[in-house]
């Protein structure tokens, strides 16, 4: 292939022609879909202007935030909250009973079957801080920190799957295809580094989410404002570095023969998502400088490594951790965590309450802490979010896949009551909020739905979540859908 800029450019010009077929057709469309998309966050003249130069150009939203950056941290497959957060000793003292008809009745299951016999908590909570929160002995390490955390033990979602339910809890739907909560709030706020995106992905646990990378979709928002996924080991981001023999002089020359062709077109046509394709061009050249330093650990001190339990050269929820550090650090507005290996069923060795969910504890634990704890010191998590938690909990029961009980301590999807904790950002610290039934079953009080959070995550990021929406199909989308109320009594 060539690589003389001249003849780069030539072909550049050769692609513009075979454009043209469709610009009279784009020409309408695409202004009206880029004005709605503007008009939606109420940008006017230079501001319209910037956005139009740079979609992910910092912008402040509607109304001062609390926070400036969100890390969030997703333990998928759901961790149980009765070996961790939401302490029960009447369900103990009905450990191995057959479940009463009210826990069955009318109820649908994952995978249990018939009647199941009850399993009490596991392990042992003790309170812990000033506050007083409770918390199991899995978790050390967050103990720690009890004061910084506000533990909210009363969400719910409609979703028992975890495909379905992790799509809720991060596109505010079970179908696919919505924007994710990290692409709306890049799409709300911009970025504050012009070399790295504005929206980061980073994953462990050996496996990809249930959702798979529909999760950190933008939707039907323009493209650019999806998650950018990135290693934690090898190189970044796939593909960023430079093919053998094409020097820096070279890509800037195809990349400046490639802007023109788009810029004629978005002259012409006026498709939003022409914008896109520019800016991730450039983005993706900034990057293979930024991207790099952003990325090594290594430069971390050793105190610093051993605190979060990092390696580097090593992919896992601890070095990822260090990363969103980092990462926040140098402006990335949201940075997005999943762990994979919470899903409990005691189906099998891998699965159970026992060694394999201690493993899973004692990795997420230390390095979770230290995040918080890193954040503190550096004066970042007063304007940082730090959220917590999986798709939804776990049940009461002991599972019983085929009928008879398993051969390992596991509990079965529970979409009806779980919890999840947030840390700075704006929420109140050594906090909880929010309550089950005596056997954690049902919420009893401070009930609320995901998309209840993801208004109030919206709102501490600035954004009143029934106004920032972008019209798709016809009508104005949102992340919550038709629903949600900020949840004020969790906010300092």
């Amino acid at each position: 292939m060539s690589t003389d800029p001249h003849r780069l450019l030539h072909e550049a010009q050769l692609a513009q022609v075979r454009l043209n077929t469709r610009r009279e057709f784009l020409s309408n469309a695409g202004l009206c879909l880029g004005a709605m998309a503007l008009g939606t966050l109420g940008l006017r003249g230079s501001d319209q202007s910037l956005r139009k130069a740079n979609p992910l150009s910092p912008h402040a939203p509607p109304f001062a935030p609390k926070a400036k950056r969100v890390i969030y941290l997703h333990m998928c497959g759901a961790p149980s909250q009765l070996e961790l957060f939401d302490n029960k000793p009447a369900l103990a003292k009905l450990h191995g009973q057959p479940a009463p008809d009210s826990f069955i009745a009318g109820k649908k299951f994952a995978f249990i079957k018939g009647r199941p016999q009850v399993l009490g908590p596991l392990y042992p909570f003790t309170k812990h801080g000033q506050s007083g929160i409770e918390m199991t002995d899995r978790i050390p390490h967050l103990a720690q920190v009890a004061d910084e955390l506000c533990v909210v033990r009363s969400l719910w979602t409609e979703q028992f799957n975890h495909a379905p339910a992790q799509l809720m809890a991060h596109t505010g739907s079970q179908i696919a295809g919505r924007p994710s909560l990290g692409a709306w709030a890049a799409y709300g706020l911009g970025s504050e580094n012009d070399n790295l995106p504005g929206y980061i992905v980073l994953l462990s646990g050996s496996s990809n989410p249930d959702a798979g990378k529909q999760l950190w979709t933008a939707g039907f928002l323009p493209s650019v404002y999806q998650g950018v996924l990135c290693r934690s080991a090898g190189e970044p981001i796939l593909f960023s570095n430079s093919p053998k023999g094409t020097d820096t002089d070279i890509r800037r020359a195809a990349l400046d023969a490639l802007h023109q062709v788009n810029q004629q077109e978005y002259q012409s046509a006026g498709d939003p998502e022409t914008l896109t394709r520019i800016a991730q061009y450039e983005l993706a050249f900034r990057m293979q400088m930024a991207a790099p330093e952003a990325m090594d650990i290594a430069q971390e001190s050793e105190a610093t490594l051993a605190m979060y339990g990092a390696t580097p050269g090593k992919e896992s929820f601890a070095n990822n951790c260090l990363l969103a550090r980092r990462l926040a650090e140098r402006g990335v507005r949201f940075i997005q965590l999943f762990d994979w290996g919470w899903d409990s069923h005691g189906d099998g060795a891998g699965s159970e309450l026992g060694k394999s969910f201690t493993s899973k504890c004692l990795a997420m634990d230390r390095a979770a802490a230290a995040l918080i704890r890193d954040l503190r010191q550096r004066g970042m998590l007063e304007d940082t979010l730090v959220v917590w938690g999986g798709e939804f909990g776990r049940t009461p029961m002991w599972e019983n896949r085929s009928g008879s009980t398993n051969r390992f301590y596991g509990r079965d999807h529970h979409p009806n009551a779980f919890s999840m904790f947030m840390a700075g950002g704006g929420f109140k610290s050594g906090f909880t909020y929010g309550e089950t039934d005596e056997f954690g079953y049902e919420v009893v009080a401070g009930k609320t739905h995901v998309h209840d959070l993801q208004a109030t995550l919206l709102h501490q990021l600035g954004f009143d979540h029934e106004k920032l929406t972008y019209r798709f199909q016809g009508r104005d989308f949102r992340l919550t859908d038709t629903s949600g109320k900020v949840v004020k009594e969790i906010l300092a």
